[in-house]
């Protein structure tokens, strides 16, 4: 099997665990989502610490733990994915997975203007209209439903922010996730120690739970290998593609499993942005056929 070809089933594993993830939310719904995220931290530590041996990146590890400025920046990305991962939980576990899709949907218009805001970044033609459409869809969602669509927009906002500062941090995917995960574990702990002096602990109290709850630190890791696996040997017009499938998976675990409420005017607002985003895919294909397609753009 040509590298292609791998990274293509690398990227659609890791986008299909991300996607179907809602249903491990769900199975575990009925433990609250600082706790779950809190188990979800502890967890992936001992998981990649088990990973940075086998690979042999101690090395790299103790580098990073000694680089100040670096550790200075992977503690913002750390608050940026916990907070990012409790909204998202939350949004599980009280069935506004519809919404939390939507967020995903429009976090690749958002990283470009992001990219643009910071990184002097040239929009070009396509890409201003595929921003200027989803504005309008988020504009839409608002005035239609009546309601200001926080968590989408919230999940899109700190994952767009964590992509842009990791884009500029010269650390390998799981030393930096380690690192990240490291660094807020002291609250993770202190979090599930304070429920448990409290009597709100739900672990050790169900021995499904007790079983479910590690897999989150499993959860976590694999789709990240998967994805810096595939990200390495594709275009990046196929991974920008690759990754609706994610978002898209969440949008019809909502619709036909949970049952969510979807109405015509939400529909509206979904459509809208499924144009923005195809403007942005038809523009990321266009380039990457170009004579500079060698060159990331």
């Amino acid at each position: 099997m040509d590298d292609t070809r791998r990274g293509i089933l690398a990227a659609l594993a890791a986008f299909t665990i991300w996607g179907l993830a809602p249903l491990y939310f769900k199975a575990v719904g009925a433990v609250p989502a600082d706790e779950i995220v809190a188990h979800r931290v502890l967890w992936s530590v001992a998981f990649l610490a088990v990973l940075v041996g086998l690979k042999r990146q101690g090395p790299a590890m103790r580098a990073v733990l000694a680089n100040r400025r670096l550790l200075g920046v992977l503690l913002v990305t750390a608050v940026l994915t916990g907070a990012n991962w409790l909204v998202f939980v939350w949004a599980v576990t009280h069935d506004r997975v519809l919404e939390g899709s939507l967020g995903y949907f429009i976090n690749p218009l958002l990283s470009v203007l992001l990219g643009r805001l910071f990184l002097g970044e040239r929009l070009r033609p396509l890409q201003q209209l595929a921003v200027a459409i989803a504005a309008a869809g988020v504009a839409w969602r608002i005035v239609a439903v009546g309601t200001v669509p926080w968590i989408a927009l919230f999940l899109a906002l700190t994952f767009g922010v964590y992509g842009l500062l990791r884009k500029r941090t010269p650390v390998d995917a799981i030393v930096g996730l380690c690192v990240e995960t490291v660094l807020v574990l002291p609250l993770a702990i202190g979090w599930l120690a304070w429920l448990a002096s409290t009597g709100e602990l739900r672990f050790g109290h169900d021995t499904r739970i007790d079983l479910l709850l590690p897999v989150a630190g499993i959860l976590t890791a694999t789709p990240l290998m998967l994805f810096a696996f595939g990200a390495r040997r594709l275009p990046l017009a196929t991974v920008g593609f690759l990754q609706y499938l994610a978002p898209s998976l969440n949008f019809l675990l909502a619709v036909f499993v949970f049952h969510e409420p979807f109405d015509s005017a939400r529909l509206t607002g979904f459509i809208i942005i499924w144009c923005a985003l195809a403007l942005y895919t038809a523009d990321l294909l266009r380039a990457s056929r170009a004579p500079s397609a060698g060159r990331i753009h």
